[in-house]
């Protein structure tokens, strides 16, 4: 299951992390968001080499302000604390894991 990232567990799951973290930045009332979520989801139990992470926007104000997130569904994948990769509504689990390989 993915995990549920919020400001306070943050910095330990994402900056802290030795593996790469991609995050889906979603809402309740997204569409787009909800197309995307069994993806993510089966991404979460099948890979073992990054963490995979969800911030609902609503929720998390502050952190979807701090990633400059404009539309969602937003996908980012962080690196040794540093953004690697971004991609803005929904993808395929193809393109998401090609994302993490960046």
């Amino acid at each position: 299951m993915a995990l549920q990232i919020t400001k306070d567990n943050f910095q330990k799951e994402v900056m802290g992390s030795d593996k790469p973290v991609l995050i889906d930045f979603w809402a309740t009332w997204c569409g787009p968001c909800r197309m995307i979520a069994p993806t993510i989801e089966e991404l979460a139990n099948e890979v073992t080499t990054a963490k995979i992470g969800k911030i609902n926007v609503d929720e998390e104000p502050e952190l979807a302000s701090a990633f400059k997130v404009m539309s969602i569904p937003t996908v980012v994948v962080i690196k040794n604390g540093k953004v690697v990769s971004t991609a803005v509504g929904v993808k395929t689990k193809a393109a998401l894991l090609k994302m993490l390989e960046a």
